[in-house]
């Protein structure tokens, strides 16, 4: 039971990820994403007058346990079969979020930045709320998130999907190195 304590290498995790798509494909016509399952929710418990939102969402319901399935998943890694040991980041790294005044606090997400009485300040506000909101839009616009694009698609060998995925990356470098200094900065 102890490798269930500590991170997978990549070399396990990655087929492990990487044959959930064929198996979903082959076992029930289904493809890997979880952006979709919002659309699902919002179906559920807003109002069918709603074009995005107005189709059948118990036809596809499986996904709504796929969610659930990731969330009940993130508790257990993180509360049951949490690593005793910190997450190791190099010193360059460590240097360069120093450069940029970001906390190095214990865990990933640093608790100075990301608990519920930032959501009081701008700081905290930008970061949860404007974030969230500009994740849930960006994933529409593309019409998937990088799990759906990254896996799925890249498998597929999907050219939209290559090119969504390559946004996502530059998007996250441009953020960490202009927008995120900024926030921090308030």
């Amino acid at each position: 039971m102890d490798f269930l304590m500590k991170p997978w290498p990549w070399y396990v995790a990655g087929p492990c990820i990487g044959i959930t798509v064929p198996l979903l494909i082959w076992v029930g016509n289904k493809r890997l994403g979880i952006s979709s399952s919002f659309r699902q929710i919002c179906a559920a418990c807003l109002p069918a007058n709603i074009p995005l939102f107005k189709f059948d969402w118990k036809k596809e319901s499986w996904n709504l346990y796929f969610a659930v399935g990731l969330i009940g998943g993130g508790f257990l890694g993180g509360v049951v079969f949490r690593n005793p040991e910190p997450v190791q980041i190099s010193a360059k790294t460590v240097a360069y979020l120093e450069s940029k005044s970001v906390p190095l606090e214990p865990g990933l997400l640093p608790p100075s930045l990301f608990n519920v009485h930032q959501l009081a300040s701008v700081k905290g506000w930008l970061l949860l709320v404007l974030g969230g909101l500009l994740v849930g839009f960006g994933t529409r616009y593309a019409r998937g998130c990088t799990s759906g694009h990254g896996i799925l698609g890249l498998s597929a060998l999907q050219w939209p999907s290559l090119l969504a995925t390559a946004c996502f990356f530059a998007g996250g470098i441009l953020f960490s190195a202009f927008v995120l200094p900024w926030i921090l900065a308030l």
